[in-house]
């Protein structure tokens, strides 16, 4: 485990309410391939923390991955709610186009 990791899980032991340390660990454990621990986290970060918008991203390309597409399509569309309701639009855009390609992808 290098240094980042171990920093980042010793935040998130002393911070299990912070968003931001669980999401970037997350994106940490993708980096070397902890795809199961990637998605304990955002799963995690969902359900404590709904209004952390851009966990929704991340956990429904990783569904996609995992080859989940219900779930990614749900997480995409969850997402951008909470977007709209944060007026935050760049965001909104961005889980739009990925649901719009994820969609076209399983119709074809």
């Amino acid at each position: 485990m290098n240094s980042r990791i171990s920093t980042l899980a010793k935040a998130v032991k002393e911070n299990p309410e912070d968003s931001f340390y669980k999401f970037t660990l997350a994106l940490e454990m993708l980096k070397i391939g902890q795809t199961n621990k990637a998605r304990v986290l955002f799963e995690a970060i969902r359900e404590q923390d709904p209004e952390y918008v851009g966990v929704y991203y991340h956990l429904a390309k990783l569904y996609v991955e995992l080859d989940e597409n219900k779930k990614a399509l749900d997480t995409y569309k969850e997402g951008i709610r909470v977007a709209e309701s944060q007026n935050d639009l760049h965001t909104k855009s961005e889980l739009s186009s990925a649901l719009l390609n994820l969609e076209m992808e399983m119709d074809a």
